[in-house]
């Protein structure tokens, strides 16, 4: 059972373009069609209507269809993520 708190980081982790659905599975055990049920749940229709049109189009969100150019991604402002428990200054 996700928290409010996991659901919230779900959904943030599908939006970001470069975030595969691997990664996603890895850290919270769902596989894409559980994080597209919980996006279809959490967002309102229009913007769940938006985001699977933007993920239809993401070779960047299939690990298999990375091209090898495409490591990982690390926002600037992300600290360390250890289990999605973020590090307190």
């Amino acid at each position: 059972m996700l928290t409010d708190q996991d659901i919230d980081r779900v959904i943030e982790m599908a939006w970001e373009d470069r975030t595969p659905f691997e990664a996603i599975e890895a850290q919270f055990g769902l596989t894409e069609d559980e994080v597209v049920e919980v996006m279809r749940k959490n967002l309102k229709l229009s913007s769940w209507k938006n985001w699977r049109i933007r993920v239809n189009g993401r070779k960047t969100k299939f690990s298999t269809l990375r091209s090898d150019e495409v490591d990982r991604f690390k926002c600037t402002r992300q600290r360390c993520i250890s289990n999605n428990k973020v590090s307190k200054r």
